[in-house]
């Protein structure tokens, strides 16, 4: 069975609604005036230059606290980043996944072995929704790999690991799959694009629902 790969952050999880909850419910604690959308733009932007920027593999975690520390910095916010950081990703059980996602996931398992390629830690990967939707064996984490999207050291780990096709959504992830050789069918989210600058994917689903059918003009007959 061929072996395909969701991003967890973007294609499976609509992190900007679930972290955005978060950070609203931090800043409305210490009495900012902040929206929590605002908060997490700004976080999401530094947690990812982080990643993309480390040349020494570190945990996500890790990311997420020095993008923490480094936004309320910038908007000159007195708080423990450390604190708020344990605090924020403590809610990721409560991250909603994508609509279409529940009853995609197991349709798309009748086919083909269903898995993550993402830049989280294990250990946080096993509390999101996602968790008990997809082959454990099959989940392909950052801290497994010790490289982080949009590096191609990743995508090649994730190609030499037995990856057929990965399912992005975000303009990075996107890119970084297919400059690295991969084969790609990209589900369009909300608030994601595709980098005009960079390859396009030559299969996009709108939703997750039409990805058997996306995958069977992909991989190769039998």
């Amino acid at each position: 069975m061929a072996l395909v790969t969701f991003d967890l952050f973007s294609a499976l999880i609509d992190s900007r609604t679930g972290g955005s909850a978060a950070l609203a419910g931090l800043a409305a604690e210490h009495g900012w005036d902040v929206a929590g959308t605002d908060l997490y733009d700004d976080w999401d932007a530094r947690n990812k230059a982080s990643q993309r920027d480390l040349a020494q593999w570190v945990p996500f975690a890790e990311h997420c606290r020095r993008a923490l520390a480094a936004t309320y910095a910038a908007r000159g916010l007195d708080g423990d980043a450390a604190a708020d950081a344990e605090v924020l990703l403590g809610s990721l059980p409560d991250w909603p996944l994508w609509p279409d996602v529940a009853a995609a996931l197991p349709d798309v398992a009748r086919s083909h072995r269903v898995g993550v390629l993402s830049n989280v830690d294990d250990e946080l990967f096993g509390r999101t929704r996602v968790a008990g939707l997809v082959d454990g064996d099959a989940v392909l984490t950052s801290e497994r790999l010790h490289a982080y999207k949009p590096h191609p050291e990743l995508y090649l780990r994730a190609r030499d690991a037995g990856v057929d096709v990965h399912v992005p959504a975000s303009a990075r992830d996107t890119r970084g799959a297919l400059e690295a050789g991969m084969a790609v069918v990209r589900v369009r989210r909300p608030g994601h694009r595709v980098d005009p600058a960079g390859p396009q994917p030559a299969h996009e689903v709108d939703d997750l629902g039409a990805l058997s059918a996306a995958l069977a003009a992909v991989l190769p007959a039998g």
